[in-house]
């Protein structure tokens, strides 16, 4: 009797490039690593392999769904030119990674590669609409599809609200009411809500719900820990509003120069756009050129309203 060989897939995101975006960074987009994780359910009964950069190992360490983790070197992408695979899926916008992909055996190959860069005979629907998206900021402006409904349509899936899957489990319990996750990334400062709005804001409910500010921010162990002790965060675009969302807490994500249609809150928050009519939002850029940026017409009184309604709606209802 023979046993059947169980199919294999080579999932590629290293965070170096974020998906959708048409540019190249030096540091890790650990959102775009963890928002990627949803695949892993069309993968179900594959053997999964998923390279990624060591940084961003802790997203996906203990990760149920993954059979190997491979972390980004000279003497992995060596090893992985000598194997064959079912499936390649590439979104990592980089050429080393391209030269990979070109040079990997593989039955199916979706995503990012020179052979598709160059080759739009061989672009399927899905893969026309993600080369698009990136290309040009004028089609994301447009764009009204959810992130995870694009990827999927890339490999041929149907998006059916599959939810992304952290394997680390916290081990915190819940002692705060309000995370205020405050900080972003160097590259994306344009995404920041102005500190003197977070004080103003903490002024505001300080006495009315306990307040904790964003901390493990050079952990990524830690900074699950602390959200996880939170039972609502408040935050922008950026790693801990994808993190909040995978614990399942309740979040409120401030926008202005990335779109929240891209983003799908599975139900657990809602998002604050600002108040004003810049024509330029969103604008996906990781600076602003203006004298005050969209994201200071967010006004802290709008935000306190919005947690009232979370903690009446949604968490006082919860808690027993």
């Amino acid at each position: 009797m023979y046993l059947k060989k169980m199919k294999n897939v080579l999932i590629i995101k290293l965070g170096y490039s974020e998906t959708l975006e048409n540019g190249i960074s030096q540091a890790v987009s650990f959102g775009d690593v963890l928002r990627t994780t949803f695949v892993l359910h069309f993968f179900e009964g594959y053997h999964v392999s998923w390279l990624t950069d060591g940084k961003a190992f802790p997203l996906l360490e203990y990760n149920s769904h993954i059979d190997k983790i491979l972390l980004y070197n000279p003497d992995v992408v060596k090893q992985l030119k000598g194997e064959s695979f079912d499936t390649v899926v590439n979104f990592e916008k980089l050429k080393e990674i391209y030269l990979l992909c070109d040079s990997l055996k593989a039955k199916n190959f979706f995503g990012f590669s020179f052979a598709m860069l160059y080759n739009a005979q061989k672009h399927t629907v899905g893969n026309r609409k993600l080369f698009e998206l990136c290309e040009s900021v004028k089609n994301r402006k447009k764009n009204k599809y959810c992130w995870q409904s694009i990827l999927a349509e890339v490999i041929g899936k149907k998006w059916k609200n599959e939810g992304y899957i952290l394997g680390y489990q916290p081990q915190s319990k819940v002692k705060y009411d309000i995370g205020f996750n405050w900080t972003t990334s160097k590259r994306w400062t344009n995404k920041a809500w102005p500190k003197t709005h977070w004080k103003r804001l903490e002024d505001l409910i300080k006495n009315k719900y306990s307040v904790s500010w964003q901390r493990g921010q050079n952990n990524l162990y830690n900074y699950i820990e602390w959200i996880n002790s939170c039972r609502l965060i408040v935050t922008a675009d950026t790693l801990g509003l994808h993190i909040a969302l995978a614990l399942k807490k309740r979040v409120i994500g401030l926008f202005g120069p990335t779109s929240p249609h891209e983003f799908c809150f599975y139900n657990c928050g809602t998002y604050l756009l600002p108040d004003l009519a810049y024509n330029c939002i969103p604008c996906f850029m990781p600076t602003c050129s203006k004298k005050r940026q969209c994201m200071e017409y967010i006004l802290p009184d709008k935000v306190k309203k919005r947690i009232d309604a979370e903690f009446k709606e949604h968490i006082y209802s919860q808690k027993v």
